[in-house]
């Protein structure tokens, strides 16, 4: 049999390169043609479920399609992002990552995943920042104030969170790091403890959850400080941001993105990333999370992704200083 002509070589060539660009780009388009999960690692009510929730609404409405929404807990998290990261990558199973997923890797060393290898970013929705408040005897009404007591007293003042390794723990530590102070840190199981420990004088303060802490605030018990958003939030506007009120530079608050398997079509990222980009900045879903402490912060897949490289080093960096074990 004779060798087809060059010419013939590089038709067929053209041919085959355009049924490979156009498989993926007519599957985006009939996309979805079933459900899709949105797997949650933590319990009903909490600020990823909530978040989780009202994008799944969102998605069903734009799409067509059910969004169900899975609550998977257990492992702190752990569980869900396993489950996600098992599933095909097709675009019909979708993780509702928290910030504490990038501390994870900083804690253990084996864990059976990657998350930068193993998941695709698809969007970050919302943020929820820890509001730093101190008992009424602390001798401190701002964050320098804080900052100057704490240095005279290495050692004396203690800090609460809601537990070893999370996130409002983190907030801690990087406020001791950049305010280059020596505070104690007493872990929690979750900010209602941490809060009534602080306003009870057991400890001088704590990184809590806004919504958790906020009846203490209007009661008078404890004293707000600051906020661990780059800017201040809408639940409490009068309250500064640590950025703002002598820690420039200080970002730490609790965040909530969408992830997807790795290998989903960048068509179906696209595709999802746009639905929730615009479902989710508008006036309705602002109001909606502003009630639970939520900021709706949105980005683009890939800045989502430098984002949570940038964590994932920057947490690594303040476990070890720290000297933060897993418990």
């Amino acid at each position: 049999m004779r060798n087809p002509a060059p010419g013939t070589l590089r038709l067929l060539a053209g041919i085959l390169a355009c049924a490979n660009f156009s498989v993926p780009d007519a599957f985006a388009q009939s996309y979805p043609v079933k459900p899709i999960r949105m797997v949650v690692g933590f319990p009903v009510g909490v600020g990823s479920d909530t978040t989780a929730r009202m994008v799944a609404q969102k998605l069903s409405e734009n799409l067509g399609q059910p969004v169900v929404v899975e609550n998977r807990t257990g492992a702190a998290g752990q569980l869900a992002t396993e489950r996600v990261i098992a599933s095909p990558a097709d675009g019909y199973t979708l993780l509702m990552m928290t910030s504490a997923e990038t501390i994870r890797p900083a804690l253990r060393a084996n864990l059976p995943y990657d998350l930068e290898r193993d998941l695709t970013p698809v969007a970050l929705v919302a943020i929820a920042p820890f509001l730093l408040v101190v008992h009424p005897s602390v001798p401190a009404r701002s964050v320098k104030e804080l900052i100057a007591l704490a240095r005279a007293k290495p050692g004396k003042l203690s800090y609460g969170s809601t537990g070893v390794g999370s996130t409002s723990h983190l907030a801690g530590e990087l406020f001791k790091f950049m305010a280059k102070v020596n505070i104690i840190h007493v872990p929690y199981k979750g900010s209602t403890e941490s809060s009534v420990a602080t306003a009870s004088g057991q400890i001088d303060m704590s990184f809590s959850v806004i919504t958790a802490v906020k009846p203490l605030v209007d009661a008078g018990k404890i004293r707000p400080l600051a906020v661990t958003g780059a800017k201040r939030a809408a639940l409490m506007p009068s309250i500064p941001a640590l950025n703002e009120a002598g820690l420039l530079g200080y970002n730490c608050p609790t965040w909530f993105g969408v992830m997807a398997p790795a290998g989903v079509p960048k068509e179906i990222i696209a595709r999802l990333h746009a639905v929730i980009d615009k479902s989710v900045n508008t006036p309705e879903a602002n109001a909606a999370l502003n009630k639970q402490g939520i900021e709706v912060e949105t980005s683009t897949p890939e800045q989502f992704a430098a984002m949570i490289h940038s964590e994932i080093a920057r947490n690594l960096n303040l476990v070890k200083s720290a000297g933060i074990k897993a418990e």
